[in-house]
């Protein structure tokens, strides 16, 4: 049996993927998580098997998340989810330690395959990206920008880039208004930017958020 904890801060994206899991005779979903703080609180609890993590959420986040728990436990075997099919993302969470991303805009039936593979040990790139990440490891694009950011920051980078507020993301992400504002200024100065606007520029650049 395979034992899964389920992370995504939409209670009917989990419920869309343990009924496409629990349809497979060897899989069970023992537990499922909100955010990033639940699912490292389960995580220690349960000790699954393998943890599908959605990487945009509100609160710690995803990223940070992963972080954790790998830290936690060096041998967890965990599968990243993102609403963004874009290298950076792949990167950073294989950075981290994922052993598996997957793109939410894949095939369901593909999350079974990706769960099997990252339980085996061996590592599962979502297909629609594998030659993206093969050329941007080729081509240096690896060493781009915004590998400078802190995985906080990068939250913040992406939310500022999509038009947010300091404010707005600041509840979102229960953090100060003034721990956000601080991180925009280091986010500006590592990337030479001097506004919101330059930010978004850079984020669509970079692709990894879309017009």
């Amino acid at each position: 049996m395979i034992r899964v904890l389920l992370v995504d801060d939409h209670t009917v994206v989990r419920f869309g993927f343990r009924l496409l899991l629990e349809a497979v005779p060897d899989f069970k979903v023992i537990a499922e998580a909100d955010s990033g703080e639940a699912a490292y609180r389960l995580y220690t609890q349960y000790t699954p098997d393998v943890a599908i993590l959605d990487l945009s959420m509100p609160g710690m986040g995803g990223l940070e998340a992963l972080k954790r728990i790998r830290t936690h436990d060096k041998n967890a075997r965990l599968l990243a989810l993102s609403a963004h099919d874009d290298a950076m993302h792949a990167r950073r969470a294989f950075s981290l330690g994922a052993l598996g991303f997957l793109s939410k805009r894949s095939a369901p039936e593909v999350l079974v395959d990706a769960v099997r593979t990252v339980h085996g040990g061996r590592r599962y790139i979502d297909p629609s990206l594998a030659q993206e990440l093969a050329l941007a490891e080729i081509q240096g694009i690896a060493n781009q920008p915004l590998d400078q950011l802190s995985e906080r920051e990068f939250d913040v980078f992406l939310r500022l880039a999509k038009g947010a507020t300091v404010q707005t993301i600041a509840n979102d992400l229960n953090l100060s208004a003034s721990t956000v504002g601080t991180h925009l200024y280091n986010i500006k100065q590592k990337l030479g930017a001097s506004n919101q606007a330059e930010l978004t520029l850079i984020a669509l650049r970079a692709g990894v958020i879309e017009v």
